[in-house]
């Protein structure tokens, strides 16, 4: 690789503008390829939004806040006192989203701090590693959702909603059943995956012609606290 992506900038010595350029350039093709690994590995369902341009965008970032810092311990406290004023509110919809938000930190740290051969490599390993785990949990790309059922307290839920959910949906695993509305009510709760050929608004449009359902909402996995 050439020098100047793989040595250091001189402390006190000038740092050229096409240095910085390049690795950040090669911070924004390191980091499309963690987006790449993502969208492969966990699905276009699970990759739909910015989650993976946001992986992008962290390891450019993470490369220029490296290439500041360089070898300045102060400048490294300061640069963590300016940054915690961030928080961040968005819900992670998986265990392994957090994982790939550390690979694109880390990803961005080995070029900034002109260890581009750590980058390759764990591209490669953290790929291979993500494909694989891919392959042996077996999930397909219809995405999980919450199904929120409100039907009168003395109804055998499972018998009247039964014929419906098995034509709408894929698979489904009963969550919670819980009273409501002081009692008068039942929620039930379920964890569902529809058919490839169904769609969200049928199965609401279905289950409300229900005599005894009384509310029906469905919602994304993950997305069910915002």
């Amino acid at each position: 690789m050439p020098d100047f992506l793989t040595s250091a900038f001189s402390p006190g010595g000038p740092v050229l503008p096409l240095d910085v350029l390049m690795r950040l350039a090669a911070a924004l093709v390191f980091g499309g390829a963690v987006a790449w690994i993502y969208r492969r590995a966990r699905g276009p369902a699970a990759a739909s939004g910015s989650f993976p341009g946001t992986l992008v965008l962290l390891a450019v970032l993470i490369a220029m806040v490296t290439q500041v810092i360089g070898d300045n311990v102060a400048r490294a406290f300061s640069l963590v006192g300016a940054l915690s004023i961030v928080r961040f509110r968005t819900v992670v919809r998986d265990t392994q989203d957090t994982a790939y938000v550390i690979f694109a930190v880390v990803i961005g740290m080995s070029v900034g701090a002109h260890n581009l051969w750590v980058a390759a490599f764990g591209l490669v390993i953290v790929g291979l590693a993500a494909w694989l785990l891919s392959r042996a949990s077996g999930s397909d790309d219809s995405p999980l959702w919450l199904l929120t059922l409100r039907l009168g307290v003395g109804l055998d839920y499972e018998t009247i909603t039964a014929p419906t959910l098995t034509a709408h949906l894929q698979k489904r695993a009963l969550m919670s059943v819980e009273t409501a509305r002081q009692g008068v009510s039942l929620d039930v709760i379920y964890e569902v995956q529809l058919r490839s050929d169904d769609s969200a608004a049928a199965v609401v449009k279905d289950l409300n012609r229900i005599e005894g359902v009384q509310d029906v909402s469905l919602k994304r996995r993950g997305f069910e606290t915002l």
